[in-house]
């Protein structure tokens, strides 16, 4: 697998849930926050690219169960986005495309090295 894909993998779940902070403050936030604030719309349009990270890492042979889980944590995030202000206080907080990549790194860390390497 090439490292250059995992880097992708990483900036997209970055630039969905943790690209920017507020000034003075720890808070992150990234476009998965900002999309959800649109009414009706906003959760349905970020629901793609958190999709695509479920899909790479299956591309990528990662574990049934590890998909699973990043689908629980999507849905979640998904379901809860239904919720007027509620949800938005959750994209704060729960993240769900980071939680889905550090599922995707530690499993790839897990990994035999494969021969040659």
């Amino acid at each position: 697998m090439p490292r250059s894909e995992l880097e992708k993998l990483d900036d997209l779940s970055k630039l969905l849930d943790s690209r920017y902070r507020i000034p003075g403050t720890p808070v992150r936030f990234g476009w998965d926050s900002l999309i959800g604030l649109i009414p009706g719309v906003g959760d349905i349009a970020s629901l793609g690219p958190s999709a695509y990270l479920i899909y790479r890492a299956n591309k990528l042979g990662v574990r049934k169960r590890t998909i699973g889980r990043m689908a629980a944590n999507t849905g979640l995030d998904f379901f809860v986005g239904a919720i007027p202000v509620l949800s938005d206080v959750f994209d704060l907080i729960f993240k769900a495309n980071n939680r889905n990549f550090a599922l995707l790194r530690d499993e790839l860390a897990q990994r035999p090295p494969a021969k040659g390497d």
